[in-house]
């Protein structure tokens, strides 16, 4: 990500390994619940190498005991060179670290290639593995430390052991199988359906084999978080048990229409996909002003929550939403200039730009992108909040990778509890099944059905018998004004699909034809709370909201910057005044892209913007030594019970400073199959052998409050 900022030609070695972590996340699948947890764990192992030797910080992992697990550590001596210390227990932390992480990435060999030389690079010895600290070595304490972290995470619920596999969810949708074009009308219009392709390539690159990818990560919610708060956790049932922080409510379901089918939230909100879909055409003359004296700068006290509200915040036939722009520039006291593009340039390239990052980092790598392209701006006070001292390039990196990792983590762990509760369709299925069904619009006209797509002059129409579309089995069936598809694109340096009338069930969103859409659900928008999250982070590191100069910028070439299809067809610059104005951007470039509908967008706003908040301060807790010991609250992550899943005997282990009082059992229909008062002072002992095979809640009463644990009986 060629961003336009004058970077030091010396890094801190936090940057140097958060670069190889960019680059091995570029070199992995493209998951992004995965490397955001990637982000987030090298993150601690960056912090603890540095907060050990800190008068003041308190260490995550090393010495504490973090959501249940405790990684013991014996001080050693305080170093005469604490920097040379820190760099050296850090490169072996992250080394031994990727090399665990990134050992069966399809990149795995110029991962190991990368990292190796940033070793020798250094200096050190790529063959010290001894973990035995205790004589002082700086390599040993770094190896210690990755081997905890690798521990952690071998228990805190993402399934690891088992490559981060689903053990519980099932889709209740059969496959789209895109080559054959069919009728969806049997789909269950609001769950979201698996998509089977001939070959399947995610957004780094990757052949997947077997052509219907699994939805990833829909158990992810039960992942151990960061700072997200145990009291905004409920374990909900749809199909199987979900860890859902913060629920934002069901999104609309379809409903049927007696007439006019757009006043259905349902059908407005995917026929406002369809319709921004007709944006993407470079003959079209249209022109916008990107830049942002236009753009940006709306309050997030005022984003929508009606469905009337959604209508007046989305432009449902030109695109874009409700914005204020900014008057003058903060840095220079001067109005922005204006930029005017073609609108479906800049929608084109909102799309690809946003989708993953251009070098397809993941969304949450993306954020750490730029993250370092605001840290690399030497207008940049590097102040953390705006108080204290101007830091070294070193703790303000460590710090700013704390906070923002954590939230990145946090937001998937957020994010995908949601997504594999509601299992909510994608704007593909959505559209191509109501266009299956035919018009909600008007009963006395052909093809009508209460859950058809709604008529709209000059975007969605039947087919008559005039119709260039028409054919024995076309007439009376829907046509909408849309982007062509990938169909219409053999060679993407030299061909462009456009946007013309097409089959309204040949709908496709703008992608690649091998990829399409995410293989997960799309209730709420992942790129929308990862993105909102990071700009709150941003905000708060540099206590200012506007990027260094009051702009932030990113060169456009023409013709030679989208992928999908050649493009754009002038050059032009990305621009955002604030974070916030960044974020917000990637959320509109999800609906462009055919990706995510409105409502998918803001919910996942305003959990990124509680998220980031919430990461921020602990975060600050953890720089100031306020941060004791996660015994000292949280009791969820207290309690570990195992083995799990459980054939007879189930050990319930718990931290010494806490008492569990009653254990109880629920099955998947709530209803109560166990329960006795806990007598035994160490560790409980609970004998399931009795229960049938299937999933169950567990419910333990401590001294600290009520914990529940998913448990699964073999």
């Amino acid at each position: 990500m060629s961003m336009n900022a004058v970077v030091s030609a010396q890094h801190s070695v936090a940057r140097d390994w958060n670069e190889e972590i960019l680059f091995a996340i570029r070199n992995d699948f493209a998951r992004p619940t995965v490397h955001a947890r990637n982000l987030y764990h090298s993150s601690i192992a960056m912090y603890d190498a540095w907060a050990i030797f800190d008068d003041t910080a308190t260490p995550v992992l090393l010495g504490n005991t973090l959501q249940g697990f405790s990684a013991p550590y014996n001080p050693i001596p305080f170093p005469e060179n604490p920097e040379e210390a820190t760099h050296e227990i850090m490169s072996y932390a992250i080394y031994r670290l990727m090399q665990h992480r990134f050992r069966d990435s399809p990149g795995a060999t110029e991962i190991s290639i990368s990292i190796n030389q940033l070793m020798n690079s250094y200096g050190y010895s790529l063959f010290s593995n001894s973990t035995d600290y205790s004589t002082g070595s700086y390599a040993a304490l770094g190896n210690y430390l990755a081997s905890q972290i690798i521990a952690f995470g071998l228990q805190d619920g993402s399934n690891e052991a088992g490559d981060y596999s689903s053990i519980f969810y099932a889709p209740v949708n059969p496959p789209l199988i895109l080559e054959e074009y069919e009728d969806i009308d049997y789909i269950n219009p609001n769950r979201w359906q698996p998509l089977a392709f001939d070959s399947f390539i995610d957004q780094s690159g990757n052949v997947i084999p077997g052509g219907i990818p699994n939805f990833l990560s829909p158990e992810w919610g039960q992942v151990a978080p960061f700072a997200l708060d145990s009291d905004d956790l409920e374990i909900l049932n749809n199909g199987f048990n979900s860890y859902v922080y913060n629920d934002p409510g069901a999104p609309p379901q379809i409903q049927p229409s007696v007439s006019n089918g757009i006043e259905d939230a349902y059908k407005w909100h995917f026929a406002l996909v369809a319709s921004w879909s007709s944006h993407l055409d470079p003959s079209d003359p249209l022109r916008i002003d990107i830049s942002p004296g236009n753009l940006g700068n709306f309050d997030s006290n005022d984003w929508p929550s009606t469905f009337a509200e959604y209508q007046n915040f989305y432009d449902f036939l030109n695109g874009g939403s409700l914005s204020n722009g900014h008057s003058l520039n903060p840095s220079t006291g001067m109005p922005y200039t204006p930029q005017m593009v073609k609108r479906s340039d800049y929608a084109r390239v909102l799309a690809e730009f946003w989708a993953d990052g251009p070098d397809s980092e993941t969304p949450p790598g993306h954020w750490f992108v730029i993250s370092n392209y605001v840290s690399d701006n030497p207008l940049l006070e590097k102040r953390f909040g705006g108080e204290g001292p101007i830091l070294s390039d070193l703790e303000w990196d460590i710090k700013l990778y704390l906070a923002l990792g954590g939230a990145m983590h946090d937001a998937a762990v957020t994010t995908w509890g949601i997504k594999g509760y509601y299992d909510y369709v994608r704007p593909i299925s959505a559209i191509r099944y109501m266009a299956s069904k035919g018009q909600s619009t008007d009963p006395t006209l052909p093809n009508f059905d209460p859950n058809g797509l709604p008529l709209i002059d000059n975007l969605i129409e039947i087919i008559g018998p005039n119709d260039p579309l028409a054919g024995d089995e076309t007439i009376g069936e829907l046509k909408v004004r849309a982007w062509k598809g990938p169909d219409f694109i053999e060679d993407p340096t030299t061909d462009i699909a456009g946007v013309d009338w097409i089959l309204a069930k040949r709908w496709w969103p703008y992608q690649r034809g091998t990829f399409v859409t995410p293989p997960f659900a799309g209730y709420v928008s992942g790129h929308s709370t990862f993105s909102r999250a990071a700009a709150e982070i941003l905000t708060f590191a540099t206590d200012d909201p506007f990027f260094p100069g009051g702009m932030g910028t990113f060169e456009i070439p023409q013709d030679d910057f989208l992928f999908f299809e050649k493009g754009p067809s002038e050059p032009f610059v990305l621009q955002w005044a604030t974070y916030r104005d960044a974020s917000d951007q990637t959320s509109l470039s999800r609906i462009w892209g055919g990706i995510h509908p409105p409502i998918d967008d803001i919910p996942g706003r305003k959990l990124g913007e509680n998220i980031g908040a919430q990461a921020f301060q602990l975060a600050l807790d953890y720089f100031n030594g306020k941060v004791l010991s996660a015994e000292e609250n949280e009791p969820d992550w207290q309690i570990q019970i195992y083995p799990n899943p459980v054939d007879g005997l189930l050990q319930i282990s718990h931290a010494a400073s806490i008492t569990v009082e009653t254990i109880e059992i629920y099955d998947a229909s709530a209803r109560k199959v166990l329960s006795f008062l806990n007598e035994n002072t160490k560790q409980p002992v609970v004998d399931v052998s009795h229960l049938s095979s299937g999933m169950y809640v567990l419910k333990i009463s401590t001294s600290k409050g009520v914990v529940s644990k998913q448990l699964l009986r073999n």
